[in-house]
């Protein structure tokens, strides 16, 4: 078994679409309309379906916004450098909602960013001497 994606509801396909190619830098590697169900399906991510986990983000066309609940946490991101991750996303146009630096109680540098629905992700630096969180 392997995990194969992650499903986000959102208001604005193509708003949402920008973001997570073209802040987030992932790749749309499928859309799909589904007329009958007035909703459109489209892939993004940062490798083949075949072999990594995946969005999928779920435009239903007449549903403009979502309440994201109390249970919804994070999607996480491994970056290389953290603190220069967060100033290209906000080049691009993007949100950091907390800027890069140790978690709490820890030594793994991290940042959030949000996306256009309120989605947060979270950006990890990879470094051999911290331990993930």
């Amino acid at each position: 078994m392997r995990m194969l994606h992650t499903m986000l509801r959102v208001g604005n396909l193509e708003q949402s679409l920008q973001f997570y190619t073209e802040v987030l830098g992932m790749t749309l590697l499928r859309k799909r309309d589904y007329e009958e169900g007035r909703f459109t399906l489209a892939f993004v991510g940062y490798g083949d379906e075949k072999s990594t986990a995946v969005l999928e983000l779920t435009h239903n066309w007449d549903t403009n916004q979502y309440d994201l609940g109390n249970g919804y946490g994070h999607i996480a991101i491994a970056v290389d450098d953290a603190y220069q991750a967060c100033e290209d996303i906000k080049a691009r146009g993007g949100k950091v909602v907390r800027e890069a630096g140790p978690m709490k109680g820890g030594i793994t540098v991290i940042a959030f960013v949000e996306d256009p629905d309120g989605y947060k992700i979270e950006l990890i630096q990879q470094d051999e001497n911290a331990h993930n969180n």
